[in-house]
């Protein structure tokens, strides 16, 4: 899972501590360099304890009382996460190669103090919104199939088709079949 760049991701107001380990243990899952909360509204150390992936073991864990405490790296662009008309849709957006994605609390919207700090703003293309960790974990997901290195997807249903060599793949081989060609 290869991916160019970096990024980081973090909550503004987290008001849930199930949803502030579901993120983080999502970040850890998906690379993410670091992870960050400004002004939470939960004892972050609780969320800890839950954390069977050891996130806060793995990457930096960084915690703000306020916007102009955030101490983003030197050329990491920050991008808000926000159901609002002006968003672009994710599929859509082309992620910054350093960036640092921001969700606003679990019942309210980023503050305009952060939406100030964004360079971009995005949602998710969907009739409402959902929960906070499915809305990070979506746009991670984004984020390394855009740019992770895999192959580009088949123009049929189902998976890349791979020829396998017969001498050295202890299991039945994987043949791509071709039009005319009679084996």
């Amino acid at each position: 899972m290869s991916m160019r760049g970096y990024f980081g991701i973090g909550v503004e107001g987290i008001t849930k501590e199930a949803n502030l380990g579901n993120l983080v243990r999502s970040a850890h899952a998906f690379g993410a360099s670091f992870f960050f909360v400004i002004r939470p509204q939960i004892d972050v150390h609780k969320v800890r304890v839950s954390d069977t992936s050891g996130a806060f073991d793995h990457m930096p864990f960084h915690v703000w009382e306020s916007v102009e405490d955030m101490d983003l790296p030197q050329g990491c662009q920050l991008v808000g996460i926000e159901f609002m008309e002006s968003s672009v849709e994710l599929p859509s957006f082309r992620h910054p190669t350093r960036a640092a994605y921001i969700l606003g609390p679990e019942m309210g919207d980023l503050s305009p103090e952060v939406l100030a700090k964004t360079a971009h703003v995005i949602k998710i293309p969907m009739k409402f919104c959902v929960n906070v960790g499915v809305a990070g974990a979506l746009t991670m997901y984004d984020r390394l199939i855009s740019m992770g290195k895999f192959a580009e997807r088949p123009v049929k249903a189902g998976g890349p088709e791979l020829l396998v060599d017969n001498a050295s793949s202890p299991s039945r081989p994987h043949r791509r079949k071709m039009r005319g060609v009679k084996e």
